[in-house]
């Protein structure tokens, strides 16, 4: 069964605000089996909306709408919607109560246009709001179905899971079940290349690869009449594809790196501490953001400057001089540092030049070292990012957490 998303208003267009409530539909949509082959996006004008409505029901089943359901008059979704289906627009006596309430509760006078919003095409089913002033519509008729609702996440998404989830799951029979595959240390077309005739050969499952900042995933997706039979589908292909990346795989649960490293860090009672020059705390930032980190992760020293480095890690100035700040010399010294004066069993650090400026020929911006010392023994690892200073910032500190996972899953 097709559905089509059709999401309303002109500030979308215009870029005022991101479009997540059609990701978030795309993905809950796939997860019920229902194929999701075209959205659109239209401005809040009466003629353009109807194109929209002609357009989708001509090569989908169910139309799906979000936004325009305000109270004010560039709000026209559902007057939009009666006229295609020509029906009038009545009022739900239930919704303009809550409306109405909504309104006492706050202490406030109701303006007179609020009640647009009681109002809905006769003989279509009101979907209650628990959390607005809007209630949603579905309308059937002639074998197709359009569900009208309104434009806030913090509306779609509650009302979705409350009401629509289950109208839709009785539309089909089959699900869709994924597992994402994630990768680190290998590009996506390594990846690629080490999977061609998995991928050539896919049906069910089907197998997507998609690149991110530093990471590659691989979405396993099993159509199934069952979670059961689609987990039997996805397993022996998941099995090869593990077999053949071996290490680079951090998860197949979906998980975060850091969420993997986390556990790991406090399964085997590992401590950890981290030094930061080029970023900043990103990395310190990124492992407090896992929920009982503080177990094991004991402290974070951004040391920026030299004389921080010398200070506070005991790099030598030596060191400094001779090969400079931005050296596998002096990450490995400032790793054994953090690790020394911490106390921790493992100790991370990063230094190189994020950009845009300072930069040599011999030492170009993007270019990164990161030291490690775990259990007295200490080592860095030279990189040469490309991008702007966020990225080479976020993808060091990926490399990081992974240089720190791949070392704690062989200590037993």
């Amino acid at each position: 069964m097709k559905v089509e998303i059709v999401s309303i208003g002109t500030e979308i267009l215009l870029g005022d605000i991101v479009n997540t409530n059609s990701q978030y539909l795309s993905k809950e949509l796939a997860l019920l089996g229902l194929d999701v082959y075209n959205q659109q996006v239209v401005g809040d004008n009466e003629e353009r909306i109807m194109e929209a409505f002609e357009l989708a029901f001509s090569r989908s089943d169910i139309v799906i709408t979000t936004g325009g359901l305000g109270p004010t008059d560039d709000d026209m979704t559902k007057e939009v919607a009666s006229k295609y289906f020509d029906r009038e627009l009545v009022e739900d006596k239930y919704s303009r109560e809550k409306i109405e309430d909504y309104f006492k509760s706050m202490g406030k006078s109701m303006p007179k246009n609020n009640l647009k919003q009681a109002l809905y095409p006769k003989d279509s089913i009101v979907v209650e709001n628990n959390n607005g002033t809007a209630p949603g519509i579905i309308i059937e008729a002639k074998g197709k179905v359009m569900i009208i609702m309104p434009g806030p996440p913090n509306e779609i998404k509650p009302m979705f899971e409350e009401n629509i989830k289950s109208y839709l799951g009785n539309k089909t029979n089959a699900v869709l079940y994924s597992k994402v595959v994630k990768i680190i240390g290998i590009g996506e077309s390594s990846v690629a290349e080490k999977i061609k005739d998995i991928i050539d050969n896919q049906t069910n499952p089907t197998v997507a690869p998609y690149a991110k900042n530093g990471e590659v995933e691989l979405r396993l997706t099993a159509k199934a009449n069952d979670k059961a039979e689609g987990l039997r589908l996805i397993e022996p292909v998941l099995n090869d594809i593990r077999e053949r990346l071996k290490e680079n795989i951090y998860s197949i649960s979906n998980e975060t790196i850091e969420e993997v490293l986390g556990k790991t860090l406090i399964n085997k009672n590992l401590t950890l501490a981290s030094a930061e020059s080029c970023t900043g705390g990103l990395i310190a930032s990124t492992l407090i953001s896992y929920p009982g980190i503080s177990e094991v992760f004991m402290e974070g020293a951004v040391t920026y400057s030299n004389n921080a480095k010398i200070r506070r890690l005991g790099v030598r100035k030596d060191t400094l001089d001779s090969y400079g700040a931005v050296s596998e010399q002096v990450a490995i010294e400032m790793a054994k540092g953090i690790c020394k004066t911490a106390g921790t069993d493992i100790g991370i650090s990063t230094t190189g030049i994020a950009g845009p400026g300072g930069g040599t020929p011999e030492k170009p911006v993007g270019l990164v070292y990161i030291g490690i010392c775990i259990n007295g023994k200490a080592y860095a690892k030279r990189y040469l990012f490309k991008g702007n200073r966020s990225k080479v910032r976020k993808l060091t500190t990926i490399c990081a957490l992974d240089m720190i996972r791949r070392e704690v899953e062989n200590i037993s």
